[in-house]
């Protein structure tokens, strides 16, 4: 079984070359003071790879899945006195950084979306070709499930969500299915979820559209953990978290994510002084510099390795010059 295999051999990280190569240069200027936030720690492929590459290194590691923060501890056991793993949701990196005594990090990276580990593990119900009990909670302790939010929400709400995180036009029916069915019975499996939305969506749409559950299995997580509006809190507060010649990177694996990360970054590679402005002065320059051409594509060589990157997107800026706006700044 999957679950008995080494944690090494479950996953294969995302972009993992260009990503540390990416933080490197930071990394390296930091020297034995380097400390690098993982701030979606999964299975610990990524500072993995970290840690064997800089020596000097520290990382914080962050999730807010306790099956993976085991799975990453034993996969990370060898640099025990180089790590520092919590429990808490990415948009929580300040108050981390904070309780560590940790006033700056070289280094943020983000691997947005769903992990290798929770797609493998069937009953965890983030996926939707195999039947399992309808969760999709990251974290398993707390919070609604994916079978609270279809047998509860109304039928507007339903329809809402599914159309805006899961860009699914289709939306209407399948919210109509969902409160028509669990009339008869609640929704306790992916596969009752998957035969309702079968049951309402064109069968030609798949030819293009792909598996006719994806975009809604997307938004029901998407909603479950509220990924959005904690990305929206998370990418300033890493802004805020990294020193001059500090860098951020971050993988998305769909559009709205994507927009998020690009707003943000945008603001901080453009000058904030009003239009008409005379002068431009030190506060209002560009106090992050970017590092990709807007969102790099993985390669072929990189979907062959992993075909979980096909739809990865990355972006990366660099700090440099302190920001008015920085609540540590100095």
């Amino acid at each position: 079984m999957g679950e008995e295999r080494p944690t090494q051999e479950r996953h294969v990280p995302v972009l993992l070359g260009r990503c540390v190569n990416l933080l490197a240069p930071a990394i390296e200027a930091a020297g034995t003071d380097a400390v690098v936030v993982d701030a979606t720690l999964g299975m610990g492929g990524h500072s993995e790879a970290l840690l064997q590459r800089f020596s000097g290194l520290h990382l914080v590691g962050i999730d807010r899945d306790r099956q993976a923060l085991q799975l990453a501890g034993e996969r990370l056991a060898p640099y025990e006195d180089r790590i520092d793993l919590v429990h808490a949701v990415y948009d929580e990196i300040p108050s981390v950084l904070a309780d560590l005594g940790i006033d700056r990090v070289h280094g943020i990276l983000f691997d947005l979306g769903v992990s290798s580990l929770q797609l493998d593990e069937r009953e965890r119900g983030f996926a939707y070709s195999y039947d399992a009990p309808l969760d999709m909670r990251m974290d398993t302790s707390e919070g609604q499930s994916a079978a609270d939010v279809v047998n509860t929400y109304p039928e507007e709400d339903l329809k809402r969500i599914i159309r805006t995180w899961g860009e699914e036009k289709f939306a209407g029916r399948i919210a109509s299915a969902i409160v028509a069915a669990r009339q008869d019975k609640p929704f306790a499996t992916t596969g009752e979820l998957v035969d309702a939305i079968r049951s309402v969506v064109p069968a030609g749409a798949a030819r293009t559209g792909g598996h006719p559950a994806k975009r809604t299995f997307q938004a029901l997580r998407i909603e479950v953990n509220e990924e959005l509006s904690v990305l929206t809190r998370a990418i300033p507060a890493a802004l805020d978290s990294i020193g001059v010649q500090g860098r951020v990177v971050v993988m998305s694996y769909h559009s709205l994510e994507d927009k998020i990360v690009k707003a943000a970054f945008t603001a901080g590679t453009r000058s904030s002084a009003p239009v008409g402005f005379p002068v431009e002065l030190d506060e209002h320059k560009p106090y992050l510099k970017t590092l990709t051409r807007g969102t790099e594509a993985p390669t072929d060589e990189e979907i062959a390795e992993n075909p979980r990157a096909a739809s990865a997107k990355l972006r990366a800026v660099e700090r440099i010059r302190t920001s008015t706006t920085d609540r540590n700044a100095r």
